[in-house]
């Protein structure tokens, strides 16, 4: 049977993150992709204009008539918006749910919260205990964590301090740091393990978290142990990166990735 994973977020109608990145990327990975619509954004290259959430109980519809009749391999979580919707979706999953990968969408590419404030504590204590692994970024884990963050030696301690919230496991990506090497850390079994590669001189790149946690989710659904799947996932977010360094599209500055491209 083909692996299967469900993405449960919201849409980009730009095509560069969000849903539309998750499935492209299922779609790469060679993954049978699904969908929970959360949010429906109006967006292009150059920003968000306006973002129009789903009714938490049509969310939870979503997510239940997939699973009671396909089934999930991996399934992974992007933008909830609000409390009431990391609710409704934590009460639609299964108890035993697998390889759940939940990235906590919570600030936009500038750094600002788009999330209602009580949403971060809603994700600690619905999404997290039941997770196989969390994939904030550094502004998420300054948020949930509470740490400065000021450089990357620091990435261990904040990923630990996370891990204590219940998931199996933590990865904090650290592509925002302004340094020439990007080191994204897992944290397993109270163990740290660093993913590096040289920085690309693409700027600012729009849907990389979304595409990191879409890879591994596609890869866990394949069955590869979490460590091989961060460095598939890392491998490939480079890779796609590197393919549409030349591409422009839109008026906005920020970078794409091609979701299309194919590892050695």
């Amino acid at each position: 049977m083909i692996p299967r994973a469900l993405a449960i977020a919201a849409s980009d109608s730009s095509g560069a993150a969000g849903l539309q990145a998750d499935l492209k990327t299922f779609a790469a990975r060679r993954v049978y992709g699904m969908a929970a619509l959360t949010a429906l954004t109006a967006q292009d290259s150059t920003h968000i204009a306006a973002i129009q959430r789903v009714p938490p109980d049509f969310v939870a519809q979503q997510i239940s008539m997939v699973l009671n009749d396909i089934g999930a391999d991996a399934i992974k979580c992007g933008l909830l918006l609000s409390a009431e919707i990391i609710a409704a979706v934590a009460a639609a999953l299964p108890s035993d749910v697998p390889n759940l990968v939940v990235d906590p969408v919570l600030v936009d590419g500038k750094g600002r919260l788009i999330v209602a404030p009580e949403a971060l504590d809603a994700y600690k204590r619905l999404l997290f205990p039941r997770a196989r692994l969390i994939t904030p970024n550094l502004d998420e884990a300054r948020l949930l964590s509470g740490l400065p963050l000021h450089s990357a030696d620091e990435l261990p301690q904040a990923a630990r301090a996370l891990a204590a919230f219940g998931a199996q496991a933590v990865l904090i990506k650290g592509g925002h740091f302004a340094q020439d090497t990007i080191c994204d850390i897992l944290w397993e079994a109270d163990q740290p393990y660093c993913f590096e590669s040289l920085r690309l001189p693409v700027h600012n790149p729009r849907g990389v978290g979304c595409t990191f946690a879409a890879c591994i989710t596609a890869e866990l659904a394949k069955g590869q142990a979490l460590c091989a799947a961060v460095q598939t996932a890392h491998a490939y977010v480079q890779a796609a990166l590197a393919a549409a360094a030349e591409w422009r599209l839109g008026k906005g500055e920020r970078a794409v990735l091609d979701h299309g491209v194919q590892l050695p």
